[in-house]
């Protein structure tokens, strides 16, 4: 497995091999914020087609408490591993170790990510990796679907911080 850096030519990939659920492709969106310099969209590779996202969201958590909270903390978001059987063969923890790293190159001291309270088996790997609970929060996001409807989410979530 390798990751690397998202480039313009793999968001075609990731929408083939990962596709957004939305008329608009999760993927562009995420390659956008890494040209304006807010991210850094990582891909996870085996065999030559992508198997896993992260973006490391320099800007930190959206959310204006956890803002607040974790001053100067980037967030580790858009984790995923795709197709399912791929989970739990080490691939998000190799995406969260290379975003850490990247946090590391900059000389920040701690990273943050949020899960979503019913998502026991990624609490449960963030915590396994030294990611401990901050607060809580309603993570609100919303996407076009391909029928042209907007869809519209609040989810509790938990922010969790690790010390690197």
């Amino acid at each position: 497995m390798e990751i690397t850096v998202c480039r313009a030519a793999d968001v075609a990939l990731l929408d083939q091999y990962i596709p957004s659920p939305g008329a608009t492709s999760f993927h562009a969106r995420r390659f956008t914020r890494q040209e304006a310099g807010e991210t850094t969209y990582l891909v996870a590779w085996l065999d030559g087609r992508p198997v896993g996202h992260a973006e490391m969201r320099w800007t930190g958590n959206d959310d204006p408490e956890v803002l607040a909270a974790s001053t100067g903390c980037p967030e580790i978001g858009a984790l995923g591993v795709w197709p399912e059987e791929l989970r739990s063969r080490g691939i998000g923890s190799a995406l969260i170790g290379a975003a850490e790293e990247l946090a590391r190159e900059r000389g920040l001291l701690v990273v943050g990510v949020g899960v979503a309270e019913d998502n026991r088996r990624a609490a449960a790997l963030y915590t396994r990796l030294g990611y401990r609970p901050l607060l809580g929060y309603i993570a609100r996001w919303s996407y076009e679907g391909r029928d042209g409807v907007i869809h519209e989410y609040a989810e509790p979530c938990l922010f969790l911080t690790k010390k690197l």
